[in-house]
């Protein structure tokens, strides 16, 4: 039997819901899945729907741009996958994860916000576990910020994106302790003997901005370094003179048909 954990539903009332979301549960269901949800919300109508519910615990979601259900998020998946494969030591590193996490909100990632202050594009770029924040990063910076970012793989923005790398171009890599970081590390030579401004966390370049991290397991380093990001994310969304809680034309729930 196939087993399919869905997408978290992230509203603090029991009347949100997202068609697209709750369409494909009931077409997975229909086919024979066992379906795990990740829901901040337990009267939600996607944890209704699902076989089994993790409730994320998150509290109330205050922010139309998601960012503790997020985090608990990446959390939950975390620790199935641990529990899962049977992996103690991901199993302990994830115990010392809640106080990481209030370490890495006092990181001090302010001066990024001069760097991007005036930005009008920018690139993120992860690998393996850090591919996933540098989406979320995006996300949030086009929500919170109106600045246009770009997620790539390190193993991607070369096939094409790279040709819009011109002086001053700003770039956020992205490096969590693992293989991936060697070629991150490459690449974002690359990217500064292009003229690129490159901002690093993770990683230490010549002639980069680097922000600072804090060492954990690979696969919880991107989480954290996710929490840095969203203290220094509504810095920059008041220096661009943007209300990071109130997006402009976004709604808490996106009913997609």
């Amino acid at each position: 039997r196939s087993i399919w954990v869905t997408g978290v539903q992230t509203c603090a009332l029991p009347i949100c819901k997202s068609p697209d979301l709750l369409a494909s549960v009931e077409a997975a269901k229909r086919g024979g899945a066992l379906v795990i949800a990740l829901c901040n919300s337990i009267e939600s109508p996607l944890a209704g729907l699902a076989d089994h519910l993790v409730p994320l615990c998150a509290g109330v979601e205050m922010s139309v741009a998601a960012t503790k259900s997020y985090i608990v998020s990446l959390s939950a998946v975390l620790h199935l996958v641990a529990s899962w494969t049977r992996d103690q030591q991901l199993l302990d590193a994830l115990l010392q994860s809640p106080e990481q996490l209030e370490r890495a909100w006092a990181l001090d990632w302010s001066a990024a916000v001069p760097a991007l202050q005036e930005a009008t594009n920018l690139y993120v770029v992860g690998r393996g576990f850090g591919l996933g924040i540098a989406q979320e990063v995006a996300l949030k910076l086009k929500e919170t910020c109106g600045l246009h970012a770009e997620a790539f793989s390190a193993a991607e923005v070369k096939h094409g994106p790279m040709a819009l790398v011109r002086l001053g171009f700003p770039v956020l890599m992205l490096s969590q302790n693992d293989e991936s970081r060697a070629g991150i590390a490459e690449l974002a030579n690359d990217f500064v003997l292009r003229g690129a401004q490159v901002l690093t966390a993770g990683i230490q370049v010549e002639r980069a901005l680097s922000l600072p991290t804090i060492a954990a397991d690979p696969a919880i380093e991107p989480m954290l370094m996710i929490q840095s990001f969203y203290r220094m994310a509504t810095a920059l969304a008041f220096a661009r003179g943007f209300n990071p809680d109130k997006p402009p034309h976004l709604n808490k729930v996106t009913e997609t048909l």
